[in-house]
C-alpha cells in the first residue's frame, strides 16, 4: 500500500482592535474581510477552584450588565491554573502537577459600528480549556466541551452595530480530574473577530493540494489544485487565485479556475521548508467582496509497509517527539515565541518529526513545524468513550452535539482538527487516538470517515499500547489495525515489531512512543547497572541521567535508536519525550514532585544527557557530549564512571592534558545500506534474545556510547572527536569553586515591542573563574524594567515554587527567566540577584518599526572612592536582534563621580550609540560575627563563612580561617577571631563556656533527618525520629525494581549510605543510637562510623565506640569525642553489598546529648 500525501495551511487576515472602541469603518477594506485580534483587555474573575458551582455572586456573571469592574484586566490567551501555587490537595493530583483548576469567568465589552450593519460577524476561538459556554449580550451563543480544538459562533444579528456596547462572556469550567497530565485552564489560545459580507469565504473553507507532484516536478511544474467552499446564496460570483513565491513574486493565477501552474517550484521538506502564499480573492460584479491568503509547501509523502517513508522520493526515517502542550512556566497559555523555541531546540537535537501529544495543538505548533521543517502527526484524543479519568473527555465523546446535524461531539471535534490543519506541508498523518480504552471498531470507523470526508490524501493511524502482544487479525484491534493505513506502537519490543509486521504485512509500523527513560538534568548514579532504584528522600527525589532509570513498560533509549535504526521497513520513532512537562512525574507520586522526567531537555528548555544520545544519533553535524556534565562533586580518587556520546568514530579522553586514551566505534552496516556507529560488546538491554542483549539482524551487539573509568581529580576534563586524526568536536568539564556571581545569557538580544514577543534568559550561578557550579541552588530574585517577567523555571522536578514569583531557586547551577515586552520601545532591563552572590544585570532591546537597536549599557560594582573599571567594547544590538562588540569612548569622571556614594552614571558612544555605565559605589557596611555557648571541655562549632553586608544591599558568604581555639580548663568566656579569605576583613566567636547544661537527652526530634537514599515513599528519614518502635516502615535504602519487558527485576543493595540529622543551630553531642530493624532483604551493616559537619566539611568522630545489637530493633550505640555541630551523619556499609539482601533499616534513630546549648547568633 503506497500512501501519498499533500497540504497547505489557512491562516487568518491580521487586524487589531482595543478592547472597548468601535472597528472604525475606515478599518473595514474593500474586500469585504476584516479579522480583529480580540485577545486584549479582558476581564476575569476565578470564581472558584473546584470547577463545580456558580456561586452566589457570580450567578448573573454572563449578564451585560453585570458589575465587573473589580475584576482582573488581563490578555489572553491566559492560564489561570499556572499562576496558582501547586498544593497537594483537596482536588488536586500529581497527574496534573497539583494545580488546581476551577470555575472562572472571562468578560470582554467591544462595539461594532453601523458600517458592520448587514455583514457576518463570528467570535472564533482556537481553544478553551474546557466545558466552555459563550455568551453575547446574555444571551447563549453555544458550548464546547473539548478543550483542544477550535471553535466559532455567529454573531450577526446579536450585536449591537449602532454603537451600544456589547459584552461577550465565557463562563469555563475545569473540574478534576479530567487530564493525565496538566492541562491548564481558560481561554489558553487566540480570539478573533472575523468580519465579513453576506458572500465570503466559509470558516476553512479553501483546500489545496497538488496530487500530481511526484510525476510532474522532473517535467519542472507543479498543478496546485484548489478547492474552495464559498457562502453564497443569491449572488453570481467568482474565485480568482494568486500564487506568491516566499519574496512576494507572482509565480502563478488562474481566473475561475481551480488549478494553478507553478513553474520549478521549490519543495517543502525538512531540510528546506519552503512556502508559498495562495491568495484567494472572491468577485462579486467584479468587485472583491472578501479574500483570504493561504500559506502552502510543494511537497509529497509516500509510506510504504515495507520500504519505509519517503518524502519528496528520498526515503526518511521519522526522528520524532511527542509534547505535550504545556510551555513551562507560561503554563498552557500559547505564545508563538515559547513555541518557536521549544522546538527550535528540539530541530537542534536532530528532530524532523512531531506528535501533538494526545490532542489537536494550537494553530501557532503547526506554522512553526511549517516553517522550522517538521512532519506532524496529529492526534484527536486520548480517551474515547471509556473515561480514564472522572470528568475527562469520555463525559462528551458519544453525546451528540448541540446544533450538530446529528454529529456527535467526536466527530464535530475530529473534523475540527482536520479542517484547521488540512493545507498544512508538515502533517502527514491523523490520529484517531491513544491508547485507547473500550474500544470499538464501529467507533474506530466512524472516526475514520469523518477523516477521509475531509481528506482522502493522508494515512490515518493511532497511538496504542495493545499491540505489545500481537493481537489476532479477528480481534478487535486485529480488526482496527487493517482498518488503519498504519499504527503506532507504544513501547515494543524488537522481536513483537518484526512479529507485527509478519502479522500485518499492509500496514505500516512505527513508534508512537518509545523509551520514557526518566532523568533529572545533572544527577547521576549507578552506572554499571541498566535500571536503577528511586530514591525517596525529600528533597532528593530525582532519577539518574547514565539512561537508567526505567518504569515497568519503558526502555533505554539507546534500545529505541538501535530498534528503528535496523528496520528499513519501521517508519520511525517519537520519543517520549522531547520535554519534560508539567504533571505525570512517574516514577513518583509524592508532593512536590509535579512534573515529569521523561524529556531529552526539562521544562526550563535546559539539555539533559538524554538530548545529546540523541543529536549523536540524529545528526551529521560533528559533535561529543560528556557525561556525567559535573567535574566537582567526586572525592579525590572517586572512580567516575564517563560516557561519551558521538558522531564521530574516535573519541580521545583528557584529564588536565594527560590523555586517558582514545576509545573507538566500530562502523558498522544495516541490512539496506545505512552506515553507522557502534561498539561491539553485550549490553544485556533485552533478555527476549538469547544472548540477552538487543541484537541487529546482522547479529552484532554493542552501545552507543563510549566509556572510560576515570579517577577523578580536580581540573579539566577534556573529550576530543577525531575523524582521519583531525579535532572536529570538543567538550570539557572544569572543576567548579564556590558560588561567586551570576551569568546572564538571552536567548533574544531584541523583541518586538508588542506586549507579547518573549526573550528567554539563562541564569548560571557560576564560581570566580565563570565556572558553572553544578550543584547550586541558591534562591534568586529577579527584577525586570522596561517589560515584564512572564514566568520562572529552574527545570527541577520536586518544586513547590510557583512559576509566576519573582524568585526562583537555581537548580544545579542554572534557571531561567521569561522576559515579555510591553508596547514601548527602548531597553529591557533584567537584574539577578541571590544572598552570597554578585548580582548580574543584562539587556533586551523592545523594539518597534523605526528602531535600530541600541548598545548594552554595562553594570559595575566599585569601592567609594576608586575609579570603576570601565569596559572598552559593549556589545551593540541592532533591530534584527544581531549582536557585535564595538569599541566605546567614555566620558572623564568628575571627582564629585569618583567621591559619590550613590549610583552614578558614565556616559559615553559606540558607533553612533549612547550608552551609559551604571556605576554603583560599595563599602563594607557589617561583617558577621558571632557568638556560641558550650559546656566544659567542648570545642564550639565554628562556622565556615561570615556574611559581608555592602551599603548597595549585596552580601557575600566569605570563607574564614579561625586563629586556634584555647583550651579552657572550666567556665569562663574567650574570643576565636577569624580572618576572612576576602576583602581584608575579620570576624569572630564570642563564646561561653558552662557546666550547667542537662547531659544525655535525645537530641534527635528537633533536627530534620535526610539520607543519602531511600528506597520506598513509606521508608523515608523522618520515621527515624517520630518515635515510633516497633516501625516496619522506618528508614531503609530497601528499593525493588520490577522486571520490564526487556531487564530483569534489580534489588541490590548499595555498597554505602548515610543518614543524617540537622539542626538549625549547633548542638553538643556525643552518642547516636540507631534501632537496626532486620526483616527480608534487611539486616545489620558490616561497619557504622559517625561524621559530623565542622562547618566546612564532613569529619569523622573521634574516640569511636560500637556496641552493636544483636536483636532487631535493640539499640546501637555509638559513642564518640563530644562535638558542637549543626550536623551528624551515620554511615552504614552494606554486609551483602550488590545482593537483595544487604539492605538496612533504621527504626529510630537517636542523638544524644545535652540539652540547651547556646545557638551560635550573629552578633
Amino acid at each position: 500500500m503506497l500512501l501519498a500525501v499533500f497540504a497547505v495551511l489557512l491562516t487568518g487576515l491580521p487586524g487589531t482592535v482595543v478592547a472597548g472602541k468601535p472597528v472604525a469603518a475606515g478599518d473595514v477594506p474593500r474586500t469585504g474581510r476584516e479579522v480583529v485580534d480580540f485577545t486584549r483587555d479582558w476581564r476575569f474573575a476565578l470564581a472558584n477552584r473546584d470547577g463545580v458551582q456558580v456561586p452566589p455572586a457570580y450567578a448573573d456573571a454572563v449578564s451585560p450588565g453585570y458589575d465587573d469592574s473589580s475584576w482582573r484586566v488581563l490578555d489572553v490567551p491566559h492560564d489561570w491554573s499556572i499562576e496558582l501555587d501547586p498544593t497537594a490537595g483537596p482536588g488536586t493530583t500529581a497527574g496534573t502537577g497539583y494545580f488546581q483548576g476551577g470555575l472562572g469567568f472571562y468578560r470582554k465589552t467591544f462595539t461594532v459600528p453601523p458600517v458592520a450593519d448587514g455583514d457576518r460577524i463570528s467570535i472564533e476561538f482556537d481553544g478553551v480549556y474546557m466545558n466552555s459556554a459563550v455568551y453575547l449580550n446574555g444571551t447563549l451563543l453555544g458550548t464546547h466541551p473539548y478543550g483542544y480544538t477550535g471553535f466559532a459562533f455567529d454573531i450577526t444579528g446579536l450585536a449591537h452595530t449602532d454603537g451600544t456596547p456589547n459584552v461577550v462572556a465565557v463562563k469555563v469550567q475545569n473540574q478534576l480530574p479530567n487530564s493525565r497530565w496538566y492541562s491548564g485552564s481558560g481561554i489558553y489560545r487566540n480570539v478573533r473577530l472575523v468580519v465579513t459580507g453576506p458572500v465570503h469565504v466559509r470558516r476553512h473553507g479553501t483546500f489545496v493540494t497538488t496530487p500530481d507532484a511526484a510525476t510532474t516536478i522532473d517535467q519542472g511544474y507543479v498543478d496546485v489544485h484548489v478547492a474552495t467552499d464559498v457562502v453564497n446564496e443569491t449572488t453570481e460570483a467568482e474565485l480568482v487565485h494568486t500564487v506568491r513565491d516566499e519574496s512576494g513574486r507572482v509565480v502563478g493565477r488562474a481566473r475561475d479556475a481551480t488549478t494553478i501552474r507553478v513553474r520549478h517550484p521549490r519543495l517543502w521538506s525538512v531540510d528546506s521548508p519552503y512556502l508559498y502564499t495562495l491568495e484567494t480573492s472572491l468577485l462579486v460584479g467584479g468587485r472583491p467582496v472578501d479574500a483570504v491568503s493561504t500559506p502552502f509547501g510543494v511537497r509529497w509523502v509516500e509510506i510504504d509497509p515495507a520500504e519505509g517513508m519517503f518524502v519528496n522520493g528520498e526515503y526518511t526515517k521519522l526522528q520524532g517527539v511527542d509534547l505535550h502542550h504545556d510551555l513551562g512556566a507560561l503554563g498552557a497559555a500559547v505564545s508563538a515565541d515559547a513555541i518557536d523555541r521549544q522546538l527550535s531546540i528540539m530541530k537542534r537535537m536532530g528532530v524532523n518529526a512531531l506528535r501533538t501529544a494526545h490532542n489537536p495543538p494550537a494553530p501557532e505548533v503547526i506554522e512553526a513545524c511549517e516553517r522550522l521543517g517538521i512532519v506532524v502527526m496529529v492526534e484527536a484524543f486520548d480517551t474515547w468513550r471509556n473515561n480514564k479519568t472522572a470528568n475527562d473527555y469520555g463525559d462528551w465523546f458519544e453525546l451528540e452535539a448541540p446544533g450538530g446535524g446529528g454529529l456527535l461531539w467526536s466527530d464535530v471535534d475530529i473534523m475540527e482538527m482536520v479542517h484547521e490543519f488540512k493545507n498544512s506541508p508538515s502533517v502527514v498523518m491523523w490520529s484517531i487516538g491513544n491508547e485507547i480504552r473500550g474500544q470499538t471498531v464501529a467507533d474506530a470507523q466512524r472516526l475514520v470517515a469523518d477523516i477521509k470526508s475531509i481528506d482522502t490524501t493522508r494515512p490515518v493511524v493511532w497511538g496504542s499500547d495493545s499491540y505489545r502482544t500481537p493481537p489476532s487479525p479477528t480481534s478487535t484491534n486485529g480488526q482496527i489495525a487493517q482498518l488503519l493505513d498504519g499504527v503506532g506502537l507504544n513501547y515494543n519490543t524488537a522481536q513483537s515489531v518484526d512479529a507485527l509486521h509478519q502479522l500485518y504485512p499492509d500496514t505500516f509500523f512505527f513508534e508512537s512512543e518509545s523509551s520514557s527513560s526518566t532523568s533529572a538534568r545533572g544527577v547521576y548514579q549507578w552506572p554499571d547497572l541498566l535500571n536503577t532504584g528511586e530514591d525517596y528522600t525529600p528533597g532528593r527525589r530525582l532519577v539518574s541521567s547514565y539512561d537508567n532509570n526505567m518504569a515497568s513498560w519503558t526502555m533505554p533509549g539507546e534500545y529505541g535508536l538501535k530498534k528503528d535504526r535496523d528496520r528499513k521497513f519501521f517508519t520511525g520513532e517519537f520519543l517520549w519525550s522531547g520535554f519534560d512537562y508539567i504533571g505525570e512525574p512517574t516514577p513518583y507520586g509524592q508532593f512536590p514532585v509535579k512534573s515529569a522526567f521523561f524529556g531529552a531537555v526539562d521544562t526550563a528548555g535546559f539539555p539533559k544527557d538524554l538530548f545529546y544520545a540523541f543529536q549523536s544519533q540524529w545528526t551529521t553535524e560533528p559533535m561529543v557530549h560528556l557525561v556525567p556534565m559535573n567535574w566537582t562533586d567526586h572525592e579525590p580518587g572517586q572512580p567516575v564512571t564517563v560516557w561519551a556520546y558521538s558522531n564521530v568514530d574516535t573519541v580521545e579522553l583528557f584529564l588536565n592534558g594527560r590523555s586517558l586514551g582514545a576509545h573507538r566505534y566500530d562502523g558498522k552496516t544495516t541490512a539496506f545500506g545505512r552506515d553507522y556507529l557502534e561498539t561491539t560488546e553485550p549490553t544485556g538491554d533485552d533478555k527476549t534474545f538469547p544472548s540477552g542483549s538487543y541484537t541487529s539482524p546482522g547479529g552484532g551487539t554493542g552501545k552507543l556510547h563510549l566509556t572510560w573509568q576515570v579517577p577523578f581529580e580536580p581540573g579539566e576534563l577534556r573529550a576530543v572527536a577525531t575523524r582521519d586524526g583531525a579535532a572536529v568536536a570538543t567538550d570539557v568539564l572544569r572543576t567548579a569553586g564556590a558560588p561567586h556571581t551570576l551569568r546572564l545569557t538571552p536567548d533574544r538580544a531584541a523583541i518586538d515591542a508588542d506586549g507579547e514577543s518573549l526573550s528567554f534568559v539563562t541564569v548560571e550561578v557560576v564560581d570566580a573563574h565563570g565556572v558553572v557550579v553544578p550543584e547550586a541552588d541558591d534562591l534568586l530574585r529577579f527584577t525586570v524594567t522596561g517589560g515584564t517577567l512572564a514566568g520562572v523555571d529552574n527545570g527541577r522536578q520536586e518544586s513547590a515554587e510557583n512559576y509566576q514569583a519573582a524568585h526562583r531557586s537555581a537548580f544545579n547551577g542554572k534557571a531561567l527567566a521569561i522576559v515579555r515586552s510591553d508596547e514601548r520601545p527602548g531597553p529591557i532591563s533584567i537584574t539577578v540577584t541571590g544572598d552570597g552572590l554578585l548580582p548580574a544585570t543584562t539587556t533586551v532591546f523592545d523594539v518597534g518599526r523605526r528602531d535600530r537597536g541600541g548598545a548594552v549599557d554595562p553594570h559595575l560594582r566599585t569601592p567609594t572612592g576608586t575609579r570603576p573599571d570601565l569596559p572598552r567594547h559593549v556589545t551593540l544590538v541592532r533591530a534584527d536582534g544581531s549582536t557585535s562588540r564595538e569599541r566605546v569612548t567614555w566620558a572623564r569622571l568628575t571627582r564629585d563621580q569618583l567621591d559619590s556614594e550613590r549610583p552614578y552614571l558614565v556616559r559615553g558612544t559606540a558607533r553612533g550609540h549612547r550608552v551609559a555605565a551604571h556605576v554603583t559605589p560599595y563599602r563594607v557596611s557589617s561583617v558577621q560575627t558571632f557568638t556560641a555557648a558550650v559546656p566544659v571541655g567542648v570545642r564550639p562549632y565554628l562556622p565556615g563563612t561570615a556574611r559581608v553586608t555592602f551599603t548597595d544591599g549585596v552580601t557575600d558568604l566569605v570563607a574564614v580561617n579561625w586563629d586556634p581555639v584555647p583550651d579552657p580548663t572550666g567556665p569562663g568566656t574567650f574570643t576565636v577571631p577569624g580572618k576572612l579569605a576576602e576583602h581584608g576583613l575579620t570576624t569572630s566567636v564570642a563564646v561561653t563556656v558552662s557546666d550547667g547544661w542537662t547531659l544525655g537527652q535525645n537530641l534527635a526530634p528537633a533536627a530534620t533527618p535526610s539520607a543519602s537514599f531511600s528506597g520506598t515513599p513509606q521508608t523515608v528519614p523522618a520515621t527515624m525520629t517520630d518515635g515510633v518502635l516497633p516501625d516496619a516502615n522506618g528508614w531503609s535504602n530497601r528499593y525493588t525494581k520490577a522486571a520490564t519487558a526487556l531487564l530483569p527485576a534489580y534489588s541490590l543493595a548499595r555498597p554505602a549510605d548515610w543518614a543524617s540529622l540537622t539542626w538549625t543551630s549547633p548542638q553538643a553531642v556525643d552518642t547516636l543510637v540507631p534501632y537496626f530493624r532486620l526483616a527480608a532483604g534487611r539486616t545489620f551493616p558490616a561497619a557504622v562510623s559517625v561524621e559530623y559537619w565542622d562547618g566546612t566539611g564532613w569529619i569523622p568522630a573521634a574516640n569511636q565506640s560500637v556496641t552493636m545489637a544483636t536483636q532487631s530493633e535493640q539499640p546501637t550505640t555509638i559513642s564518640f569525642d563530644k562535638v558542637s555541630t549543626t550536623a551528624l551523619r551515620l554511615v552504614v556499609t552494606s554486609a551483602a553489598p550488590a545482593t537483595p539482601d544487604g539492605f538496612v533499616q533504621i527504626s529510630e534513630l537517636h542523638a544524644l546529648g545535652d540539652v540547651a546549648i547556646g545557638d551560635v547568633k550573629e552578633g
